[in-house]
């Protein structure tokens, strides 16, 4: 009796040392977010105050006109879209077809090309940004939409092409494979049967790809010149000037910035943890 009485406290202790673990956890997480929503209603100079409130007295929308009112921050988030939804499509579009080949082809050097993804991944983006500036630089493209667009595609298309390659291993090619008896060609047991059941790694790949373009800053810094091609990141820096700092701006404008983001992991919740994990089998 003794012995299932201790059992349970120390089943009831360790439930307790986790829930508090995960709300000390929540609390670190979260609360930079909360700060940053309610920097957000504040005006500057109440930003300083001391001892600092969480709750602001003077309640203002202020730092939200200024910035949906201003044709330059708003020229920020259009770019942001613009680069983020031509990245994910095309990533999407050539993942597809590259894990495709990956997952039901064998052909010469393929080891070393999967080797060669691998590493592209893991390779320091900052170690690139002169090579990639003098590369833009040749090629026309400094400050022009398809310069940061390729140019995302480079960190986007490594994981991509690994996800979807783990996630059609997961796939029966007996599936493809009855289309092809039946007379179709690849591209049809492609586009027809395996991509409409692989929409789940789909999300997936397409939500991380969009938030990696959406809050890339180092390239969007450097090869872009004029404010009518940043981005909202770069945006978000701009408001720091040489002698003061916009803080009420710069978090409502984090705030808007986060909320494409958000939406698209809410609607896609479900989808996208399923892709993740289903993509993780057969790695």
């Amino acid at each position: 009796m003794i012995t299932v009485l201790t059992r349970k406290r120390r089943r009831l202790g360790a439930k307790i040392a986790v829930l508090a673990g995960l709300c000390v956890g929540a609390a670190f997480a979260g609360l930079p977010v909360v700060w940053m929503l309610s920097t957000s209603f504040k005006t500057n100079g109440e930003v300083f105050q001391v001892p600092p409130r969480l709750i602001t007295e003077n309640f203002s929308f202020d730092a939200y006109e200024t910035i949906l009112t201003d044709e330059t921050q708003l020229r920020f988030f259009v770019n942001s879209y613009i680069v983020a939804l031509a990245v994910t499509v095309l990533t999407l579009f050539v993942a597809i077809l590259a894990a495709y080949g990956f997952s039901r082809y064998n052909f010469p050097l393929k080891r070393s090309i999967n080797a060669v993804i691998v590493t592209v991944q893991a390779v320091p983006p900052i170690t690139l940004v002169i090579p990639y500036f003098g590369l833009v630089v040749a090629l026309g493209l400094y400050n022009t939409y398809p310069g940061l667009i390729l140019t995302h595609m480079v960190f986007t298309l490594p994981y991509a092409i690994i996800m979807m390659t783990a996630y059609f291993n997961t796939l029966p090619r007996e599936l493809d494979e009855s289309v092809k008896v039946d007379g179709a060609s690849s591209w049809t047991a492609l586009w027809r049967i395996l991509v409409p059941i692989s929409v789940p790694g789909l999300v997936a790949v397409g939500v991380y790809t969009f938030m990696i373009s959406w809050n890339e800053y180092l390239f969007a810094l450097t090869l872009t010149r004029t404010d009518d091609m940043r981005t909202v990141p770069i945006g978000i820096q701009l408001l720091m000037g040489q002698h003061s700092y916009e803080w009420n701006q710069m978090m409502a404008m984090s705030i808007l910035g986060s909320i494409p983001v958000l939406v698209l992991f809410l609607l896609f919740q479900r989808r996208f943890i399923g892709g993740l994990t289903s993509g993780a089998v057969k790695a």
